[in-house]
């Protein structure tokens, strides 16, 4: 089967939960004998790059803007494809796959699938204009393409809601495992264990300054124990002013490190010696970062909405979404329990092996192209027949 994948930065993933998604969900359909390729942006993807792990990466131009990136990558990767001969087009969230449109009118033969990550539109870096477009966008999403796939039941429930149709319900995933090595925690001042981890883009719904502010308090109070920090993982999307914010909230403060952007070998070995995982998100759709911090086997604290829920179960603790003191509650009571921390991320390992394996994840991902791909010869069947 040829499968194009379209709407991601490109692979190897750098940052976003999308291009880690699309990067192990690709390596192994690759793997398994598939032919696919993956397009790429040029201020993403090294464009000397032409494949990666059995994948092709098939570069075209964008207009690198805020707005505009990934629009014009998605329209020119999308005139692209139509001139191919893939089986599959597989579109990635909800912007994206508002030009899923032209492959299904100029290539009916092409089977067009796409992703629904998460509701974009409630993500504050979009200005009103931008949220209206993405409204649209999850609507063609959601009702044009032959298949459309939700990576979390929470997002099943509203689109078969909203939509009235029936759609594919495929997880995002992480691997289980951990790494001894612990060269990279010195360049940050961290020792193994002795400090709570978030990992994200840093953008407002994400909700680092209620983790932050909850931190202050407690170091405020004198609740934690010597020695012990915060780290936060990631870097802005277009949203310096807020990473700035975050900078001012802990200005002065030892105890918080800011890492920047973190891949590969240094970012296994913060979540391989973290004491356990925050993430005290607004909204989510199902998040990667999450799932690796259980597959490391973190406890998580996370905010109470539903995505997080459903990853979580009984596996870690919970917060009020917004709640600051909520928070500060819960980090107050597990930072001294380190036996139930390590029971509870032992349980959160072990539900992203037996929930969210990658492996698991391509073949079902691979199961709805074959659906599409037989419905629509079933199709192409009965018009034969009824033109005899």
């Amino acid at each position: 089967m040829k499968i194009a994948f379209i709407g991601q930065k490109g692979i190897p993933a750098l940052s976003g939960g999308v291009e880690k998604h699309v990067e192990k969900l690709s390596t192994r359909l690759a793997s398994q004998g598939q032919e696919v390729y993956v397009y790429a942006r040029n201020h993403y993807t090294d464009r000397t790059l032409r494949e990666y792990q059995g994948v092709t990466l098939v570069h075209v131009p964008s207009l690198h803007t805020k707005h505009f990136d990934a629009m014009t990558h998605t329209l020119f990767a999308t005139v692209h494809a139509i001139f191919q001969d893939y089986d599959v087009i597989h579109y990635h969230s909800i912007g994206p796959s508002i030009f899923s449109f032209l492959p299904r009118i100029l290539r009916p033969g092409v089977r067009v699938i796409a992703t629904f990550h998460s509701r974009d539109y409630f993500h504050q870096k979009w200005n009103v204009f931008a949220r209206l477009f993405l409204r649209l966008a999850e609507r063609i999403t959601c009702t044009l393409p032959e298949k459309t796939i939700v990576i979390s039941e929470t997002l099943k429930q509203y689109a078969e809601a909203k939509y009235r149709r029936t759609f594919s319900f495929v997880p995002n995933g992480a691997e289980t495992g951990h790494v001894s090595s612990t060269d990279a925690l010195a360049q940050w001042g961290v020792r193994p264990g002795k400090y709570i981890l978030s990992v994200s883009r840093l953008i407002k719904h994400k909700g680092i300054h209620y983790l932050i502010k909850a931190f202050n308090e407690l170091e405020d109070t004198n609740r934690l124990p010597n020695n012990f920090k915060l780290v936060i993982v990631g870097s802005p999307t277009h949203t310096e002013e807020y990473e700035t914010f975050l900078k001012l909230l802990a200005r002065g403060r030892s105890r918080i490190v800011f890492t920047g952007e973190q891949t590969g070998q240094a970012l296994e070995e913060l979540f391989s010696h973290a004491y356990l995982f925050v993430q005290p998100s607004e909204d989510e759709g199902l998040s990667l970062a999450l799932l690796e911090a259980m597959g490391h086997g973190l406890m998580p604290i996370v905010s109470d909405i539903p995505a997080n829920r459903e990853a979580v179960a009984n596996t870690g603790a919970v917060f009020q979404n917004r709640d600051i003191n909520g928070l500060k509650k819960e980090l107050a009571y597990f930072i001294n329990r380190s036996e139930e921390v390590q029971a509870l991320g032992k349980l959160a390992e072990d539900r992203v092996r037996q929930q969210y394996s990658w492996d698991a994840i391509a073949r079902r991902t691979l199961e709805v192209y074959e659906e599409a791909l037989h419905q629509y010869d079933d199709v192409k069947k009965s018009y034969a027949q009824r033109a005899k």
